[in-house]
């Protein structure tokens, strides 16, 4: 007769055998994916240093000061048109949960507001196949969208990148000072009227995209809907992460407005908020609706 003990190691040999053949079976079953992005400023990389020739209706010189934007719901698009969600590595620092931040600035020469280390790629894995397409959001999920941001995990941690719980965060974040040699401020106290954002009569220019009309008693309280989401919705039909680059140009969404003047009593460029006239051409160009102005073809981000 066979020992109890015996039989009773033998059976936890074959169950080690069996997860670690279920656990490669699994690892065999998905694959790795790393999903590139280029930021530039008129068809040239985006720098910190240094200025930019012909921007917007009056080809103005501008000097870039941030570009930073939140990404989520990342999905590769099988042959059938089926979207497949990317699992996004959590890392701890750039990725968490579904949100990933792309940073192209490095905090140096303009750019002294930012921070270091800079990131261009989303990492994660999908399920064992082959894919011809991609589709992703500019933007966090409302879940996320209107929580405190000293106490969020990584990257949802940036004040930066935050206006009040109410309004949320900033999906991107791109400043400037134009050609009368303004800046933008420093530090912002996040309450700019008549909603939300950064001081009117800031000086310089920016593109900041979040949502707005987000219904709470006050701007420290979290909404119940904001009537404006204003998260970008991108599709890209044909897309391979071995060889092509999501690339994100803001001078193309400039192309209409004249950088160098502001609306006055109004945030300094367009910050989504409504009213804002240097929006009324900005928004529509991010495919987005503002107001009267219907959503356009956006002409922020493209494959390379």
């Amino acid at each position: 007769p066979v020992e109890p003990e015996m039989t009773l190691m033998k059976s936890l040999a074959f169950s080690a055998c069996t997860l670690a053949l279920c656990a490669s079976a699994a690892l065999a079953q998905t694959q790795p994916v790393t999903i590139r992005f280029a930021g530039e400023f008129a068809g040239k990389p985006f720098s910190c240093a240094g200025k930019v020739e012909g921007i917007g209706a009056t080809k103005a010189v501008v000097t870039p000061s941030d570009f930073r934007l939140y990404l989520s719901n990342v999905a590769l698009v099988r042959a059938d048109g089926t979207a497949v969600p990317v699992t996004l590595q959590q890392d701890g620092k750039w990725q968490h949960r579904d949100v990933a931040l792309i940073d192209f600035e490095n905090g140096a020469a303009n750019c002294m507001n930012g921070t270091g280390e800079t990131r261009d790629v989303v990492v994660g894995t999908v399920p064992a196949g082959q894919y011809k397409g991609l589709r992703l959001t500019v933007g966090v999920p409302f879940d996320l969208n209107h929580n405190d941001p000293t106490l969020a995990p990584s990257p949802l941690n940036l004040t930066s990148m935050f206006w009040t719980w109410q309004g949320g965060y900033k999906f991107v974040k791109i400043d400037m000072a134009t050609g009368n040699n303004a800046v933008m401020p420093a530090k912002t106290d996040g309450h700019a009227a008549p909603q939300h954002g950064d001081k009117p009569g800031a000086a310089g220019f920016a593109i900041h995209l979040g949502s707005t009309l987000c219904q709470s008693p006050s701007r420290t309280t979290a909404p119940s809907s904001c009537a404006n989401a204003n998260r970008m919705e991108l599709n890209f039909d044909t897309f391979d992460p071995a060889s092509n680059v999501v690339v994100f140009d803001p001078a193309p969404v400039l192309a209409g407005v004249d950088v160098e003047k502001n609306t006055p009593e109004t945030s300094p460029g367009c910050m989504s908020f409504l009213k804002d006239p240097e929006c009324n051409t900005v928004m529509p160009k991010l495919g987005l609706a503002y107001g009267e102005h219907k959503a356009g073809a956006q002409t922020f981000a493209r494959v390379r």
